[in-house]
């Protein structure tokens, strides 16, 4: 992990390898307007989506006339920022270096059930002929699961859709009660798909226990959200 511009943002060192991306999980510090800050930015346009904790991917072709809603975002054109929003959900960044595409997806519990990362990787083959085996995955800061409490109704979405039990574990002392792994859910399905293990970095601050970071369940309406972002440069 790297930390840029005094904590506000952070990066993957292998996705800092690649001359031709840029990428980062902000801070709470850092702004919509420090993309201008950084001249090697100035020309990228921020492609936002109003998430709605969907399974819904749009491929981008050219900076978008409407607001997208949907979680997740691919691109293969220079000069565009995806963007995430997020306050304890899993950000997560994705690239293809030999197809030069790159996806951002937004993962909480309800995007995770709905296998909203395996759609974006198939979106990622179909549009730009990306092998699974050749991602590179970042996940970004998100609610650990030390912290991350959930119901039995979260369980049984899970299981409804025939995904993994082992990112739950049991809490014996209160009944109903699960701890829920979004990292390792998410890296499970990648993986069921044929992302390698040693392609999936992450950032492993948890966001409700680090003051740095913005957590809707420790501070709720009065979280912000951090910004975290790809893009291609040439």
């Amino acid at each position: 992990m790297i930390q840029s511009q005094h904590l506000k943002y952070l990066s993957i060192p292998s996705f800092e390898k690649i001359p031709f991306l840029c990428h980062g999980f902000g801070t709470k510090f850092f702004k919509e307007e420090d993309f201008k800050k950084i001249p090697e930015w100035r020309n990228f346009r921020l492609v936002f989506l109003d998430q709605i904790h969907s399974d819904i991917v749009h491929c981008i072709e050219e900076f978008p006339s409407n607001e997208l809603k949907g979680d997740a975002l691919l691109t293969n054109k220079p000069f565009l920022f995806l963007i995430l929003e997020t306050a304890d959900c899993l950000p997560v960044l994705m690239i293809d270096e030999f197809k030069r595409a790159v996806a951002a997806v937004h993962c909480g519990w309800r995007g995770t059930s709905k296998r909203v990362i395996q759609k974006a990787v198939k979106k990622l083959e179909e549009h730009y002929a990306c092998k699974p085996s050749s991602l590179l995955v970042a996940m970004g800061p998100s609610i650990g699961n030390n912290c991350y409490e959930v119901g039995e109704d979260v369980r049984r979405s899970f299981e409804k859709e025939a995904l993994s039990m082992d990112a739950f574990q049991s809490k014996p002392l209160y009944k109903g009660k699960y701890a829920l792994d979004l990292k390792k859910s998410n890296s499970l399905q990648l993986m069921d798909l044929g992302v390698n293990r040693k392609n999936i970095f992450s950032i492993n601050s948890c966001t409700h226990c680090s003051k740095h970071l913005s957590s809707y369940r420790r501070d709720r309406k009065k979280a912000g959200r951090m910004l975290s972002f790809i893009g291609l440069s040439f």
